[in-house]
């Protein structure tokens, strides 16, 4: 088999390789370990793997590595495609620490001061910092009876932090006898209860309960039916910070890259993967849409877990993640996403702003359960030149807005539905914080909730994979070693422990868990 992999691997170099991603040896010795897709999870994956003697190629399909953190570069503007919001750095850190570096040596995190900004319907603003002074005082501004209420919220954070993040996060729950062990902590903690009834436990003040409840957003979540353990991510920004890297949130993209490149492995772009070819029950590599074929030792997918189950296994009977399972399965919201450019700066509007619209619990329920396009909206402002003004070209700001919106279930058509939407968001933003706006605009792209479906393979468009709903954590979602195949694993937003930065870069350190040393293949 090694000189199989070898001649596939050259014949495959020779139509795929870009040279800025890596070089693997021929005739390499080391076990051979595919990644398919190069979104933050298949990055960490392929790091992990390396570490661990594997010879890693991933495969992307796209013209650039970095999934949902792709970059965009248009009219002179550099805009990051999806995430920007950057919490628990020691977990990226250990990636460069498995290579005998130091990521302060590639990457520049820039600690925000405040954390972003939340703007309410009625022009209210609160202002969430690692200060605890200040945010006495942030609290007391808004209600000071609720400060008392806000500490112990604060406590309960930290216990759901220990509970869901240092004990669960990184740790295999792939078996009945693992999952009932995490009960006792998730009946404590009473899992049960959404994070919206959480914060509104501790604290009176309406804007408060949303201030402290919507960061289940960023992972995919209705804050509504989201367990109240995602309270944790209170606990997590005040210890940990939220941070920027200079250059974009896909400058961490290509740190990652260098450093799959110092172990001698490659990054393959243009790379389509059809199928994950296998032999018995196990897997046994990869065929591109082209038809080749690449043989390899394990597989480890990238891609959204429905996708892998029922397009690149499409060949295999599936036995608990069939289509149907998956088709039933409740799928997280979409987003519309607006980056445009700006021939003028506007200097007040922060790093993050988060734009409250006037309704909260029937505005989820539109996204959520109804999939209606509703005429209001609460949106997340991203200007990276507040702090980085390098992300455009000079007297020039860089933004994207983003928009909560149903997944492809609703019966949208967004071929007619996405420019006049933009044209709301932009008449709303230019009353609200950005005046002149339609006047400064001088470069403008769309990503809709089609090309999550069409660009990143996402089932019904969903922008987060399988929705974080109590029954549809740890156990309950697909596993990272697959329950269809030996040898094949996932990592990414759609498996254990799910989406947002800490999460998919986690699911990529439970493969040291589950994937045999590479040892054990020589």
């Amino acid at each position: 088999m090694p000189h199989l992999i070898d001649v596939a691997y050259c014949q495959l170099m020779m139509t795929h390789h870009n040279p800025d991603l890596g070089t693997a040896t021929v005739n390499d010795p080391r076990p051979h370990a595919i990644v398919i897709g190069s979104g933050f999870g298949g990055l960490a994956a392929a790091v992990r793997l390396g570490a661990r003697g594997y010879r890693v190629t991933i495969l992307e399909r796209l013209d650039q590595p970095g999934g949902r953190a792709r970059r965009f570069r248009q009219d002179g503007f550099t805009f990051d495609a999806g995430p920007t919001i950057i919490t628990a750095p020691f977990i990226l850190e250990e990636l460069w620490t498995l290579c005998g570096r130091v990521m302060a040596d590639d990457i520049a995190l820039v600690p925000l001061d405040p954390f972003y900004t939340i703007r309410y319907d009625n022009g209210d603003v609160f202002r969430p910092s690692a200060d605890t002074q200040r945010m006495r005082q942030e609290i007391g501004r808004l209600n000071p009876s609720d400060v008392e209420g806000y500490e112990r919220y604060l406590q309960e954070s930290e216990r759901c932090f220990e509970a869901g993040f240092i004990n669960l996060i990184d740790t295999p729950v792939d078996t009945v006898p693992r999952m009932m062990a995490v009960m006792p902590s998730l009946v404590r903690r009473r899992a049960d209860r959404s994070v919206f009834k959480l914060a509104s436990k501790y604290v009176a003040d309406r804007r408060l309960r949303l201030a402290l409840s919507f960061h289940p957003l960023f992972i995919g979540g209705n804050p509504l039916r989201t367990t109240g353990m995602m309270s944790l991510i209170s606990y997590l920004e005040k210890e940990y910070g939220v941070h920027y890297a200079m250059g974009g949130t896909h400058a961490l993209v290509e740190g990652l890259a260098k450093l799959i490149q110092s172990q001698g492995n490659s990054i393959l772009t243009g790379a389509d993967v059809d199928e994950i070819t296998f032999e018995g029950n196990a897997a046994t590599g990869v065929r591109l849409a082209d038809g080749m074929t690449i043989p390899s030792d394990i597989v480890v997918s990238n891609a959204d877990p429905g996708w892998t189950y029922t397009r690149l296994l499409r060949k295999r009977p599936a036995k608990r993640w069939t289509a149907k399972k998956i088709a039933r399965s409740r799928h997280s919201m979409s987003l519309f996403v607006w980056y445009f450019g700006t021939n003028r700066t506007y200097g007040e509007v922060d790093h993050h702003t988060i734009l409250m619209g006037p309704r909260y619990e029937h505005l989820l329920t539109d996204i959520f359960d109804r999939k209606i396009l509703a005429d209001d909206f609460s949106l997340y402002l991203y200007r990276p030149t507040k702090t980085d003004p390098g992300m455009a070209p000079p007297g020039c700001d860089s933004f994207y807005v983003l928009s909560p919106v149903p997944n492809l279930e609703a019966d949208i058509d967004w071929e007619t539905a996405a420019e006049p939407y933009r044209k709301k968001l932009e008449a709303y933003l230019e009353q609200t914080l950005l005046p002149g706006l339609s006047n400064h605009v001088v470069s403008s792209k769309l990503l809709t909730p089609t090309a999550f479906k069409d660009d990143l393979l996402s089932i019904k468009g969903a922008a987060f994979g399988i929705e974080p709903t109590l029954f549809q954590l740890a156990w309950f979602r697909p596993h990272n070693k697959s329950e269809e195949l030996d040898n094949l694993f996932m990592v990414g937003a759609g498996t254990h422990p799910g989406a947002g930065l800490p999460g998919v870069i986690s699911s990529a350190k439970i493969l040291d868990k589950v994937v045999p040393h590479a040892s054990q293949f020589a």
